[in-house]
């Protein structure tokens, strides 16, 4: 038994005889179809039957109340698409051309009623296919609505270029990357290499060709100058085509803003070298604190000893000048340090506009009368700008900001510093390279000097990097500013034109405590006692130092070169009153050994000593706020006063 494959339709028809409307149906009956069908013979009941559904209209050309014609125009009103076939009696050549002008599918006459089955099928065949096309030409049209969004939302440009004419067409974005309103569409290749940075002109060029002659994609990265003057970073990327003689025939791509990414890529960059240059500068300065502590100390000593046998004056100042000579070197290890950001702090909360007002009646003597300075702190309404730091690191900051602004004005101009508060959002704190959005204390110091190049920017921040004559300057100012703002938890950034001047920007985070209140410690009466030292250093110089200066002063000094000496010493029945360690020293920490004999000793009192204080040694937990430390390099006085101040403090 076969399966019914008729081919149901739906169909109007728009006849006035019932004998042939019947004829019709079945016609298409036999043709293999399965017709569901209405028959209407006025205008009126057409109109109530023309529904999307209908599949095929089929029409006498005249009826009584209207025509083929007027049933045309009435589909055609309606925007519906469905195909009308005339069936008629008799209909003359020029009318049948005019009926399928009208809109018309196809027109047969009554007495070749055999051929409705084939046009019936052929239009229904054509429908499908038009219908087909529509579909298709809609979702393209969608698709390329969707793509224009995506790169109009996205900020890509795109382009396409004449590989043998050299005409370039580009997008609305391609045209704005470039600085340039978007007022054409279309130009040569040639006058977008005019929009590329000269620098960058011949790599571009040089990268295209490659990739046409390898037959590979290309990815070029240029700048490009705006109007304005400001420098962007525009990534492109585009492939080649060919004929089928293989010549290179056109090149078509895609270009995006990428400058905020190669500023974060620098920044990173330089943060990364800035600590590989502070990791050195920390273990140079480490070294040369210990041997400074011997230098100052052994000058010391022999001053003392040479004062006593009331020798030559000249040899005295020759002594004198060795004196000077290490206390200049030991002023460039601690800003070494500082650098590095292995000093020890001793922050608190402080209102950096008042640290500003402070030191604001300073500035003019030191900067001269030929500078204007300009101070504003705390003038704006809002919270105070208060932060936790270090008070004395931060007036350096201060200092050393407007010193470096002093020198880059040497015909004078004006200085201006500024505090104010401010709430970076995610936008802003991620444009300037702050890892944390939230509230922060700004101070920004503004000069109209010369100003500085990019390459003197990317290397402002470097110790020892200046400049200024020979002699004229150590190159360690804005190193120390730039480790001081790092271990305070802040940021600073420079922006500078040459000959227009430059402005310096600190950003630390705002704090919502109290201000600390300052509390003057009283000097000690006597730096002489009786008690008996500990001294624990694997540096021999530094070890007899503090063994001799503190002899002098009448202590009973025990001194041992490694932890274990030390723990042995612990063991015996030698009293002792205070141990000062040294916090780097042969397979144990200072603080471990310290550990140890306060586990032994817990009457014992203890001085930490080191010439840096990286914080992997420095733990929190062992060494807090107003635990005793001496900084190396050290005087003998400086380890005296601070040995008379740990053993009168309470316990």
């Amino acid at each position: 038994m076969k399966s019914d494959t008729r081919q149901t339709l739906q169909i109007l028809l728009v006849e006035d005889r019932a004998t042939d409307a019947a004829l019709m149906v079945d016609e298409l009956k036999q043709a293999g179809f399965d017709p569901a069908w209405r028959r209407v013979e006025n205008e009126a009941d057409y109109v109530a039957a023309l529904r999307p559904t209908l599949d095929v209209i089929l029409s006498d050309f005249n009826l009584p109340q209207f025509d083929a014609m007027r049933a045309l125009d009435l589909l055609r009103a309606r925007n519906l698409d469905i195909p009308f076939i005339v069936v008629s009696g008799s209909i003359g050549e020029e009318t049948a051309v005019q009926i399928l002008k009208r809109g018309a599918s196809d027109y047969l006459l009554k007495d070749r009623m055999a051929r409705l089955g084939q046009a019936v099928q052929r239009v229904m065949d054509d429908r499908r296919l038009q219908r087909a096309k529509r579909d298709a030409e809609q979702a393209l049209s969608s698709t390329e609505a969707r793509m224009r969004f995506a790169l109009e939302a996205s900020q890509v440009g795109v382009w396409e270029t004449d590989i043998q004419t050299g005409a370039m067409q580009w997008s609305d974005i391609f045209e704005s990357l470039h600085g340039l309103p978007s007022d054409r569409s279309s130009g040569t290749f040639q006058a977008f290499l005019e929009r590329v940075c000269p620098d960058d002109r011949a790599a571009v060029a040089e990268a295209i060709e490659r990739a046409t002659r390898d037959r590979t994609d290309f990815n070029i990265l240029y700048r490009t100058e705006w109007p304005d003057g400001s420098i962007h970073w525009i990534s492109g990327i585009g492939r080649p085509s060919y004929d089928d003689d293989g010549r290179p025939v056109r090149a078509a791509g895609i270009s995006f803003d990428v400058t905020d990414h190669r500023v974060l890529e620098e920044q990173y960059r330089q943060a990364q070298k800035m600590e590989a240059i502070g990791q050195l500068a920390g273990g140079v300065a480490h070294d040369f604190n210990n041997l400074l502590t011997a230098i100052q100390g052994y000058c010391s000593l022999l001053g003392d000893s040479l004062t006593a046998q009331n020798v030559d004056a000249t040899d005295l100042a020759d002594l004198t000048e060795i004196r000077h000579a290490a206390e200049r070197a030991t002023s460039l290890t601690r800003q070494l340090l500082a650098f590095s950001r292995q000093q020890l702090l001793e922050p608190r909360v402080l209102d950096l506009g008042d640290s500003l007002t402070s030191i604001a009646p300073m500035l003019q003597r030191l900067i001269g009368e030929h500078i204007d300075i300009v101070v504003r702190a705390n003038g704006e309404p809002g919270p105070p700008g208060l932060i936790k730091a270090d008070p004395g690191q931060m007036e350096q900051v201060i200092l050393n900001l407007a010193v470096n602004a002093r020198d880059a004005m040497p015909d004078g101009g004006t200085l201006t510093l500024e505090v104010a508060t401010a709430q970076l959002d995610e936008s802003s704190a991620r444009h300037l390279g702050v890892s944390d959005p939230g509230p922060y204390v700004m101070l920004a110091v503004t000069d109209t000097g010369v100003g500085m190049t990019a390459a003197t920017q990317a290397r402002i921040f470097e110790p020892f990097f200046t400049t200024k004559e020979t002699g004229k300057g150590t190159g360690l100012g804005l190193a120390t500013v730039y480790g001081i703002v790092k271990q305070s938890g802040g940021y600073i950034w420079v922006s500078s034109e040459v000959g227009r001047g430059s402005r310096f920007t600190v950003c630390l985070p705002r704090v919502n405590d109290e201000a600390d209140v300052v509390r003057v410690p009283t000097a000690s009466a006597s730096l002489h006692g009786s008690e008996h030292v500990l001294v624990v250093e694997d540096q021999e110089p530094v070890r007899e130092v503090a063994r001799r200066t503190l002899e002098r002063l009448g202590y009973t000094v025990l001194i041992a070169s490694t932890p274990q000496e030390a723990l042995d010493i612990a063991g015996s029945s030698a009293p002792i009153d205070l141990v000062i360690s040294d916090m780097v020293l042969p397979k144990m920490s200072g603080i471990a050994l310290t550990r140890q004999l306060l586990a032994r000793r817990p009457t014992l009192r203890v001085l930490f000593m080191s010439g840096y204080t990286e914080e992997s040694l420095v733990q929190p937990d062992a060494l807090g706020p107003g635990t005793p430390f001496l900084q190396k390099p050290f005087s003998p006085e400086d380890l005296a006063r601070r040995v008379r101040e740990v053993l009168g403090s309470a316990a």
